[in-house]
């Protein structure tokens, strides 16, 4: 799916990564599960680009569904793979940034079966990323600390464009936008908290994990 001419959403049943195209090199924010690192190498040659020009992996936080492939993708690319340092010292580690904790035998249920299919390998991860720090993709995309969905969780904005990759720090309820909550939630009034200060800059687009809201 197209966004703009330069930004792609990679969409699947699971959710959704973001390919960048800026100048001659393609960034990639998220990877999703496990073996969708094809889809990826798939969409980025449908755009005309070589797998060698994809140089930069974001990777917003450290579930299963977020960096699943990214250890694929690091065999058969260059990519360098940046992320912040709680979640990076969980992809090298093949785990969850936080553990899920369930409330009853449902949740318990849930947890064990995604637990399975969200598993990853671990992975390495060549850059931290520090909160307020301006890459050079497009005219700039500012990292933004968004912990709460989990307790390193990073999201990344576009100013001039106003488009926010929001990782999983906003969901969708009713078409609107809505802060992370529930049982995988690490820290609620955190992930409220990250979901104010990015609604205060007022995003066009909102490039979540699961959703992309257009306001």
């Amino acid at each position: 799916m197209k966004i703009t001419p330069n930004i792609f959403a990679i969409q699947t049943l699971v959710g959704n990564q973001y390919l960048i195209l800026s100048g001659q090199t393609a960034t990639l924010i998220d990877t999703g599960l496990p073996g969708n690192n094809r889809r990826i190498l798939a969409e980025i040659s449908s755009q005309g680009i070589h797998t060698s020009q994809l140089k930069h992996i974001l990777i917003t936080h450290a579930d299963g569904d977020h960096f699943g492939s990214l250890r694929a993708l690091q065999s058969s690319t260059s990519a360098e793979t940046s992320t912040s340092l709680v979640e990076a010292t969980a992809i090298r580690a093949g785990q969850s940034s936080r553990p899920l904790i369930a409330k009853n035998f449902i949740q318990r249920g849930l947890f064990r079966l995604t637990g399975k299919l969200f598993r990853a390998e671990a992975a390495r991860v060549d850059i931290i990323l520090e909160s307020g720090v301006i890459l050079p993709v497009l005219n700039g995309l500012q990292v933004l600390d968004t912990a709460g969905h989990t307790p390193g969780h990073v999201s990344f904005y576009l100013p001039e464009e106003k488009i926010l990759f929001a990782g999983d720090s906003i969901w969708s309820k009713g078409g609107k936008p809505t802060p992370s909550s529930g049982a995988n939630t690490w820290n609620v009034e955190l992930a409220r908290l990250a979901f104010e200060r990015q609604m205060a800059l007022s995003p066009k687009i909102i490039a979540a994990g699961h959703y992309i809201l257009f306001l």
